[in-house]
């Protein structure tokens, strides 16, 4: 697919270089670049999903502390 975007020159400046340097045309170098950029956030998705799973894991293990911990002091003489 064909799109034309804007992007500040010293960014096209850099980009030119660094295609010209791995030998890339400037289409593949922004399709990959583009590509990494996407991939990259659907990893931040995923780590945010795990560490909402790891949150709520963590509450559990909580409550099941203080309820041992509760069970626990019930039957200890004072």
């Amino acid at each position: 697919m064909k799109v034309a975007v804007s992007i500040p020159d010293p960014v096209f400046v850099q980009a030119e270089a660094l295609a010209k340097r791995l030998k890339l045309s400037r289409s593949k170098l922004y399709a990959r670049a583009l590509d990494a950029y996407v991939a990259g956030q659907s990893t931040d998705e995923l780590t945010a999903f795990a560490n909402a799973m790891a949150d709520d894991i963590d509450d559990e293990m909580a409550l099941f502390r203080q309820a041992g911990a509760r069970n626990a002091l019930k039957h200890t003489e004072w």
